[in-house]
């Protein structure tokens, strides 16, 4: 029989039970750590495949988006039957084994159909009536105001103001509407410029440092070719420098290898030359372009998915990835940017070869290391929502949103989610949000439930309606913001202020098992350190909640009101023990996401004797709990520890002869 999409509810997504359905079949959700398979119904609704356990007691649902769907494998027929493995974008896997052939041929027709959408309409966020909830909707758009969030930079100033010259779009139609430029930029050097950008995408502020006065700006490519000049770009460029009155300079970042940058001049492309811009000084910095990323994620996953490998095995698999190479340079990119801004208080203007990949990765890691407030929850939602949805990150394309070209699909925000995380478990007690929160972002830029990642810019989200006929993701994340707290936040933290400093030596990074583990193991899930200090924060709140309720009441019946007497207990120094870096993270058999403060992560740890020790002799002792050191046993300010090869930052200046070692490759973004 052929297998034909259920028809839907209000909602998009009911059952109903017709012919259409497949009796006993069989599904193992290999992610969730199941080891056998249970048996139900299946069912394809207009957006979700929906299998539904025979089980009275129990009747257990399981619901996949058709849009998280990446591929759907039809393995050789068995005795047991047909099967199907469904790969989802958030890499988990799912084996369905059907009794007929021809029910497994018609179903996975229809899933191949179904998970790749040709037009928007087909998506999840656009297939109901969103003016069933018109006020919310309404309220869920403005959640997010980035020029508030210029505001709180204090922009606009009289370096830096408001241009009308991108309004309707008519200057680059990537880029927003509303931006901010140096404010001796006239409207025609805006012009002037955005010609001579690649896309027409022209030097804007992205971030502006206030201590300081340097800013971190961002634009694409220049069309120079060999020796190809303008005008008005040069004094664009001079414009940005002049808005920083400590500096004569500014780093221009170009955030490609060098030969990529060097090949892209045979098509009318390529970078800055020093002898035409006199004010700068030319970085470039080897992060590779879509189609290596997209390929090494590819074997990051399979990595994930090893059941029971050898070290040897992981290790060797890991290491042939280069995906955590690849991480490292991203974290160097914003490392070289945050310090130039916060310490030399230069200006910097990124690029890459189109400005809306690798600029924005290397935007945000730098925003990140330099402002605590993109280190909270709502932080991160303006700061995604400023330097990729609004700057105009193809989302559609990379994230397979549509039916498209397969050579466009590549783990962009993917990689900056990433760097985010091991930042956090280099600084565990900077960040407000857990592990948790970033794995939920990455699963909604695959998953279309939302319309704020569909399209590839501010103009065509404008074109779709997307504010008419969607809903905004950010307040439905911060309304869940509980879930996504971190225990050992404190604002008040030293850790928590100021500019970031990661050590980015190779032994730092480590593979990210809590998003790219979801393969069946032998032990059952357990709960994360974090999880057990967040419970061990709510049943402290409530003993001091009881606590206070019985001071209240002694106090009521007494008429005095009870003084507690504190005890202050001298701290003892443990200057012997010494600080520990993290080393890398080797396999686990666990398979949920995990956030360990225990581990080595920079800070000293008083030994188990030595605590009794010091309990013998003062029955008052307590050992103090300190917040995470950050990592000491390097100079952060030295790079030469760094790799040029590992790191991809290489002396930067076009003088150098360096950068012949990044990529053979010229860029094909």
């Amino acid at each position: 029989m052929d297998i034909a999409p259920a028809q839907s509810g209000n909602s998009g997504d009911g059952i109903h039970s017709s012919s259409d359905d497949v009796e006993n079949v069989r599904l193992l959700d290999r992610s969730s750590g199941q080891r056998k398979a249970g048996v139900g119904t299946l069912y394809l609704s207009a957006t979700h495949t929906i299998f539904v356990e025979n089980n009275p007691e129990s009747r257990k649902e399981t619901w996949v988006l058709h849009s998280m769907v990446s591929s759907v494998e039809r393995p050789p027929t068995t005795p047991a039957g047909s099967q199907l493995i469904l790969r989802c974008k958030d890499f988990r896997i799912f084996q369905i084994l059907v009794p007929q052939e021809r029910d497994c041929l018609d179903v996975h027709a229809s899933l191949v159909r179904l998970s790749r959408p040709e037009k928007y309409s087909e998506l999840y966020c656009l297939s109901f009536n969103p003016n069933v909830n018109k006020e919310e909707r309404e309220e869920s758009w403005s959640f997010i105001d980035l020029l508030a969030d210029y505001k709180r930079m204090g922009v606009p100033n009289n370096l830096w103001v408001a241009t009308a010259a991108n309004s309707e779009y008519r200057v680059c139609d990537t880029y927003p509407s509303e931006l901010f430029v140096p404010k001796s930029a006239t409207p025609a050097t805006i012009v002037g410029s955005s010609k001579f950008r690649s896309r027409g995408r022209f030097p804007a502020l992205s971030y502006f440092h206030q201590d300081t006065l340097a800013a971190v700006c961002r634009c694409s490519q220049p069309l120079s070719g060999f020796s190809g000049r303008c005008q008005e770009d040069e004094v664009m460029l001079q414009a940005v420098m002049r808005s920083n009155p400590g500096s004569d300079y500014i780093y221009v970042v170009d955030t490609r290898p060098k030969l990529n940058a060097m090949a892209n001049r045979a098509a009318g492309k390529g970078y800055e030359n020093e002898d035409h811009y006199t004010n700068i000084k030319l970085q470039f910095i080897g992060i590779e372009n879509i189609h290596v990323m997209r390929s090494s994620q590819q074997k990051i996953i399979d990595v994930g998915e090893m059941r029971s490998p050898s070290m040897t095995d992981f290790l060797w698999g890991l290491e042939n990835s280069g995906w955590l190479k690849h991480i490292k340079a991203i974290v160097d990119a914003g490392v070289f940017i945050s310090r130039a801004v916060a310490d030399e208080g230069i200006s910097v203007l990124v690029h890459c070869s189109d400005g809306w990949d690798r600029t924005a990765q290397a935007c945000s890691v730098a925003s990140i290391l330099l402002d605590p407030y993109y280190r909270t929850i709502k932080g991160l939602m303006v700061l995604i929502e400023r330097d990729w949805v609004s700057f105009g990150h193809k989302f559609s394309h990379r994230y397979a949103h549509l039916d498209g070209d397969p050579k466009e699909v590549s783990p962009v925000i993917d990689q900056f989610l990433e760097c985010v995380w091991q930042l956090s478990e280099q600084f565990p007690c900077a960040f407000e949000f857990n592990e948790r929160f970033l794995v939920a972002i990455h699963t909604h830029v695959y998953s279309c439930q939302y319309g704020t990642f569909l399209g590839n810019c501010q103009r065509e989200r404008r074109d779709m309606r997307l504010r008419e006929r969607s809903h905004s993701l950010w307040p439905h994340l911060w309304k869940d913001r509980g879930e996504y707290a971190n225990p050992l936040y404190k604002a008040e933290l030293s850790q928590s202020q100021g500019v970031l400093r990661p050590n980015t030596t190779p032994y730092c990074f480590k593979m990210w098992k809590g998003l790219y583990n979801h393969v069946e193991k032998s032990m059952p899930p357990r709960q994360s350190p974090a999880d057990f200090l967040s419970t061990m924060r709510e049943e402290s709140q409530q003993l001091e909640e009881e606590l206070t309720n019985h001071q209240e009441r002694i106090a009521a019946l007494t008429g005095k009101p009870i003084t507690w007497e504190k005890i202050e207990v001298p701290r003892r120094r443990t200057s012997r023990l010494r600080q520990r870096h993290c080393g890398p993270d080797p396999p686990t058999t666990y398979t949920d996401p995990i956030t360990n403060p225990a581990q080595d992560n920079g800070h000293a740890v008083a030994s188990e004797p030595a605590v009794r020790s010091a309990r013998r002799q003062d029955p008052a002792f307590a050992l103090p709990i300190e917040p995470y050191a950050q990592l000491k046993s390097h100079d952060p300010d030295d790079l030469s520890t760094c790799s040029d090869l590992e790191s991809g930052v290489a002396d930067l200046s076009s003088r150098s002869s360096s950068g012949g070692d990044y990529a053979k490759d010229p860029d094909l973004e």
